[in-house]
């Protein structure tokens, strides 16, 4: 049997890898904050200083003053909350109809979906460019937000979650005379609330950090979005870390704040989620 002592020891070892394990992802953070402030001389110093001597808080206005900072920050916004809110919808629906309604190939066509998972988005991206430009949408917020608004990885989470409901919910429902959408509104909607926040954190980070699609399917200065701008501040022949460094402060932020306003929500989704197969 453990005694008092051993327990003390290896509650200590834990904690002394849990602060080695925070100390490792909060270097580079610190270092991209303590870069953002130095001039472009200081940060390319050998050996690298970590704080700088005289702190350039001009960088940030360098910054949205060097490229339509603002006009960039409200498409990222605009583009993160329609995919984010039709990823809620239609995931949820299509997690739904998987989870409780009994149709033919019920179980094929969700394999179907899960397979798109195994295919990288890379390959599909002149199919997908080709499509667009038939349909007008190059250039356009349709392009941008439309291809987003479903995921294979969402409906597989949605539907993981409403499969740990006790069907005696659906049955005391169904005999309160309560239809098929109103199941889903009133009582899964509100019972996933975790798995919900845990969706929408997954799909406003993976929306926000988008380069490839927004690069590919925009071509105007106008509907650009921050995580083109940021990369144009990385030259062929050299960059300018400074501004590099506010510009990428100045897009992590917002997503820092809703982690940390939601963090309770998103580990409780994650932790229940997969628990019923």
């Amino acid at each position: 049997m453990p005694t008092a002592s051993n327990l003390r020891n290896k509650k200590l070892i834990i904690h002394i890898i849990l602060i080695l394990g925070a100390v490792c992802m909060i270097t580079p953070f610190f270092w991209m904050v303590s870069t953002s402030l130095k001039s472009f001389t200081e940060s390319m110093q050998v050996p690298p200083k970590v704080l700088p001597s005289v702190w350039h808080f001009e960088n940030y206005l360098t910054v949205i003053e060097k490229m339509n900072f603002t006009t960039y920050y409200l498409n990222t916004i605009v583009v993160t909350v329609g995919r984010t809110a039709g990823q809620l919808l239609l995931c949820s629906l299509a997690a739904y109809a998987f989870a409780r309604l009994r149709f033919p190939g019920n179980n094929i066509l969700f394999i179907g979906i899960l397979s798109v998972l195994m295919v990288p988005s890379q390959v599909v991206l002149i199919p997908s460019f080709v499509i667009m430009r038939s349909f007008g949408w190059i250039d356009t917020f349709y392009a941008l937000i439309v291809p987003g608004v479903f995921s294979a990885f969402g409906t597989f989470l949605m539907r993981q979650f409403f499969l740990t409901i006790p069907r005696d919910l659906d049955e005391a429902a169904k005999i309160d005379g309560c239809s098929l959408f109103g199941i889903f509104w009133r009582i899964f909607l509100p019972l996933s609330r975790s798995a919900l926040v845990s969706l929408a954190i997954l799909t406003v980070l993976a929306s926000w950090n988008d380069l490839l699609w927004p690069l590919t399917m925009t071509s105007s200065d106008e509907m650009r979005v921050l995580s083109i701008g940021i990369a144009s501040f990385q030259g062929q022949h050299g960059t300018d870390y400074p501004l590099l460094m506010s510009g990428a402060l100045m897009a992590t932020l917002p997503m820092i704040i809703l982690f940390i306003l939601l963090q309770r929500y998103f580990i409780e989704g994650i932790a229940l989620n997969g628990i019923k197969g």
